[in-house]
């Protein structure tokens, strides 16, 4: 049976299919259920809930003049010059289940960033054992922020989608000075971590138009060469071989990167709330706004060839255990073994929970219901939440909830659990 916690228990971790609860969280009961074999204690940490997070506003989805427009932001990283080919499409006004990234873990390091609010980030770095309080990042030209995403490779900037543009912010420490564009005053937005660490803003990336910066997407050594409009979400495929560009009526189109062609694709399912790829880009999972059922998107043949077959992933449990009629969020985690989701509405019950579902690729993707994670506070609601991509001991999924923590669950199984 599926793992159910209760009202009144909070999830503290996975182990071996079976979702752990406890009364309260308590980094005790976390060392006794994981810390001795991950070697690692993940204490959840506040963030500010003064200002109305992304995922609670209600934006209607229509072109207008007379409401904020959202941009959208491809960035790719190019290896001689990793800050200059930026695409800035057309403006769209987009609902707030569109997922976008608010939460991210560096690709290295045991570090953590997330949206504290309108205008300030949070990083909670776990390595830093003189300092537990997550540092603060904040800027005169970081407003109204949207989405984050660490660079890929070497996970030394921070970037950050805020109005007007994208703030690009560097580790600091004796031995490792970032330069800082010349123009933008090296004190603003510089916070002390401890250590000798500090975080400083390095650049400002403007948009053309001045319009707001709602998502970016990074991946590496693949140059742009298209101009792409009216977008809502964009996912770049592990290797760069693809990038999947989804619209707000349910249209989605895949690009091979190789000559810049595309696909189109539709949907009956309604808009499209999310979209994650396998660790090795062969296949993509789309959550859909009117539906219960996911879409896996699995490739005929090797890149760049755009042959592909769309196929149903039943998830019959949303349906028939929560009463949902719609998943909010997704999130595939790096092994491709674990896959994390929301979902609108539902039953009492289940209200504001996270369904976590074991993945096997057989070629085709058959998900199995592991149960179901429980935030902290009176009726918490997932506001956002994203895997550790490099994590070698397991799945681990960072949550921010509504009642103002961000948890983090390491999701064991026997794979992963070492003599």
């Amino acid at each position: 049976m599926p793992s159910l916690p209760q009202r009144g228990e909070v999830t503290i971790c996975e182990i071996n299919c079976d979702l752990i609860t406890a009364k309260n969280l308590s980094d005790d009961r976390a060392e006794e259920t994981y810390g001795g074999v991950l070697g690692f204690v993940f204490s959840p940490f506040p963030f500010r809930t003064d200002t109305v997070l992304p995922s609670e506003q209600e934006v209607e989805l229509e072109r207008s003049d007379t409401i904020p427009r959202s941009v959208f932001v491809a960035f790719k990283e190019i290896l001689s010059d990793p800050f200059k080919r930026i695409l800035f499409p057309s403006a769209l006004n987009l609902s707030a289940e569109v997922s976008s990234e608010r939460v991210n873990w560096h690709p290295h390091k045991h570090i953590v960033a997330c949206i504290s609010g309108s205008n300030q980030v949070l990083i909670r770095d776990y390595d830093n054992s003189e300092r537990k309080d997550p540092c603060i990042l904040t800027s005169e030209a970081q407003r109204e922020i949207k989405s984050l995403e660490w660079r890929p490779n070497s996970g030394k900037t921070l970037c950050v989608a805020c109005k007007g543009g994208i703030c690009l912010w560097s580790e600091s420490y004796p031995g490792n000075v970032p330069s800082v564009r010349s123009g933008l005053a090296s004190s603003v937005g510089t916070v002390s971590c401890g250590s000798g660490i500090r975080w400083i803003l390095v650049d400002f990336l403007g948009s053309p138009t001045g319009e707001h910066i709602s998502a970016i997407s990074c991946s590496a050594g693949t140059p742009v060469r298209r101009g792409l409009g009216a977008i809502s979400i964009l996912k770049w495929s592990p290797t760069g071989d693809y990038l999947l560009t989804t619209m707000s009526d349910g249209t989605f189109y895949l690009w091979e990167t190789n000559t810049w062609t595309s696909e189109p694709w539709s949907s009956t399912g309604g808009y499209i709330t999310g979209a994650a790829w396998d660790p090795i880009g062969r296949m993509a999972l789309l959550a859909f706004s009117e539906s219960n059922t996911l879409g896996s998107l699995h490739f005929a043949s090797r890149p760049p060839a755009l042959d592909a077959h769309l196929l149903p992933v039943e998830l019959p449990e949303i349906a028939s255990l929560t009463g949902s009629c719609g998943i909010e969020k997704i999130a595939w985690d790096a092994s491709g073994e674990r896959l994390a989701l929301s979902f609108r509405d539902g039953e009492e019950m289940y209200r504001g929970l996270i369904a976590v579902y074991d993945i096997k690729r057989t070629p085709l993707i058959s998900p199995s219901l592991v149960g179901f994670i429980r935030g902290p506070g009176e009726y918490p609601k997932p506001l956002a939440f994203s895997f550790h991509s490099k994590f070698k001991q397991g799945p681990l999924l960072s949550v921010c909830w509504s009642s103002g923590l961000c948890c983090t669950y390491p999701l064991i199984f026997r794979s992963h659990i070492l003599p």
